[in-house]
């Protein structure tokens, strides 16, 4: 499988996703915006990952690079490929697929539960996912659920954390993949969000258990399996 990700700052990358791709034997490429990157053909590429960043979707004057990347989303959802966008990237998804993305009534950054919507008799790809389970979150804006797409979970400060369409389109609001590392770099670059309100930890309370990091990189993994598994046609 030819892996491709669209990278949009140097501190949130496919963290651990990329052990998961390379143990598969996956080829992997990447588009780093913020270095200058080209987009490649789309007929060069199986499966999209669009990856999270400080900015918005709205933000094409601040960075012009959006525009071609909102039309490189599109052309791989229209070819068919596998698309998984993670925070930013879900929102450009959603964004892409035509539904409002707006700020969200608060920030949530840190550990808090969210709840699957989506029925596992109704997706395989959310039987991977437990009833209830914690995730990382790092963010203020959200998401409409596109049309035609349906709901993965909802969390107490955010009501939509995901969507699926079709079994190859995954949209996430939260964060499965981060590392201690990567967290430690969010940290590090975006650490004045951290202000304390009612959904925001602090840096003692995201760092201090590294099993949560374990435990969300495993459900990350099921995930990533079943969605090739259920597109091994494609």
């Amino acid at each position: 499988m030819k892996i491709h990700h669209l990278q949009h700052v140097p501190f949130e990358g496919l963290g651990s996703m990329g052990s998961f791709f390379l143990k598969k034997g996956c080829q992997l490429s990447s588009t780093h915006f913020y270095l200058g990157h080209s987009l490649p053909a789309i007929d060069e590429i199986d499966w999209l990952i669009v990856m999270g960043g400080p900015m918005g979707v709205h933000d094409d004057m601040q960075f012009p690079w959006l525009k071609a990347e909102k039309v490189f989303i599109r052309q791989a959802i229209d070819s068919g490929k596998i698309v998984l966008g993670i925070c930013l990237g879900a929102q450009l998804i959603a964004d892409v697929l035509g539904a409002e993305v707006f700020q969200n009534q608060c920030r949530e950054i840190g550990w808090f539960p969210v709840e699957r919507k989506l029925d596992a008799a109704d997706s395989k790809l959310a039987g991977v996912l437990p009833d209830r389970f914690e995730v990382f979150h790092w963010h203020g804006d959200s998401f409409e659920i596109p049309q035609g797409a349906r709901l993965l979970a909802s969390s107490e400060a955010c009501r939509n954390q995901g969507f699926v369409v079709d079994g190859r389109i995954v949209g996430l609001q939260f964060h499965l993949e981060t590392t201690p590392a990567s967290a430690a770099a969010l940290i590090q670059n975006c650490g004045a969000e951290l202000d304390g309100s009612q959904f925001v930890q602090t840096e003692a309370e995201i760092l201090s258990d590294e099993t949560r990091f374990l435990k969300i990189n495993s459900l990350m993994d099921g995930l990533l399996a079943e969605l090739e598994d259920q597109n091994s046609h494609l």
